[in-house]
């Protein structure tokens, strides 16, 4: 077993962003992703678009930058504002309140305001910017481990994050602790090809860790993965069971997956219907860690119960269940606790995969 660190860039918004002068609040106020934290009282200044350093000709250190939205990226706007010694950034759209990014970690506050917010600030002669964030370089860790064998790998991979709203049992406790089973298992059964178990980092921002490893491989390296599997939410309580749709035969959404995607696929597809289970194809959205597999060319499959899509009522009657509810209430949400899993789904796919991955690896 190996781990694999990484840098990524965490934020958080504490509390929504305040915007007030001249006694009063302005409204529609967002907090752009990656903005400092701060509460800076101080006069505003125009700077056109912000994206050169010729807006910020002749702005006063010490001020709140006020800019429109366009042209160039968030982050380019706060970095020229910075540059100019901007205590904070007001970046002003043109239609509405909105949401954005700024890309990076910044120094300075930087918040979004609908039009008529903009023209309230620019005739104050004060304004007060507030912003509670946490917005920092952290590490965090791949946690890698590989059977003995020879010829090309079969992966097997789970993200080992939840998001910072819930403990995150169901999406996805499910699928890492399916997977650490198997591998336990694994390291006593003889199987010819080697089998790669993969609990991946900071997915809920970005699938960080799996694409992190995938770039991290020579491409003679991942010429020796023969598939990937990915486990993510596999024991929602009001579940589907979804296989991947790795040949496009369903014809919607993404298409079908790299090459040897059909094969898993059809494997999945065997298990359920020896032992009489129903199941539904799932759409390859690359959503989740298998998407960067799938970017560099490398067959990718799984399973899938739900999240918070909505049940219908033809799946109501091949799974049980209750339509019109979500396939899984407590997505993202402080109620995925351990009461949120259901352990027959997770024994159904828990096992599945088991044997997919014998039967590939074998």
């Amino acid at each position: 077993m190996r781990l694999q660190p990484f840098a990524f860039d965490f934020y958080r918004e504490l509390a929504p962003a305040v915007v007030e002068g001249g006694g009063r609040r302005l409204t529609g106020v967002t907090t752009l992703r990656y903005s400092g934290g701060g509460d800076v009282n101080a006069a505003p200044q125009e700077a056109g678009e912000g994206c050169s350093a010729r807006d910020f000709k002749g702005f006063r250190a010490g001020r709140i930058a006020v800019t429109r939205r366009g042209t160039c990226m968030f982050e380019v706007k706060a970095r020229n504002a910075a540059a100019a010694g901007a205590k904070a950034l007001i970046v002003v759209d043109q239609k509405g309140s909105f949401a954005g990014s700024a890309g990076t970690p910044q120094p300075i506050p930087v918040v979004g305001v609908p039009p008529e917010a903009g023209a309230q600030v620019t005739r104050l002669k004060k304004v007060r910017v507030t912003t509670k964030t946490v917005s920092e370089e952290r590490i965090t860790h791949n946690v890698l481990a590989e059977t003995r064998g020879t010829g090309k790998a079969v992966m097997v991979g789970a993200h080992l994050d939840s998001t910072l709203d819930g403990p995150g049992i169901n999406d996805n406790g499910s699928g890492s602790a399916a997977i650490l089973e198997i591998a336990l298992r694994a390291a006593r059964t003889p199987l010819r090809q080697p089998v790669r178990f993969a609990w991946w980092g900071a997915e809920e921002v970005g699938l960080l860790g799996s694409g992190h490893y995938v770039r991290s491989l020579p491409e003679t390296d991942r010429k020796k993965i023969e598939a990937y599997l990915n486990l993510d939410m596999i024991a929602s309580p009001n579940h589907t069971f979804a296989i991947f749709d790795g040949d496009d035969s369903e014809r919607t959404g993404a298409g079908a997956g790299p090459k040897g995607s059909a094969r898993v696929e059809r494997a999945f597809q065997r298990y359920f219907r020896e032992r009489g289970l129903p199941f539904r194809a799932a759409d390859l959205t690359g959503r989740s860690d298998y998407g960067p597999f799938m970017a560099a060319g490398i067959a990718s499959g799984g399973l899938f119960t739900g999240g918070e899509e909505k049940k219908m009522e033809k799946e109501a009657g091949l799974f049980g269940g209750t339509a019109g509810q979500p396939l899984d209430k407590c997505y993202h949400q402080a109620c995925d606790t351990l009461r949120n899993v259901s352990v027959k789904v997770l024994e159904v796919t828990a096992d599945a995969v088991a044997a997919v991955v014998s039967r590939l690896a074998a």
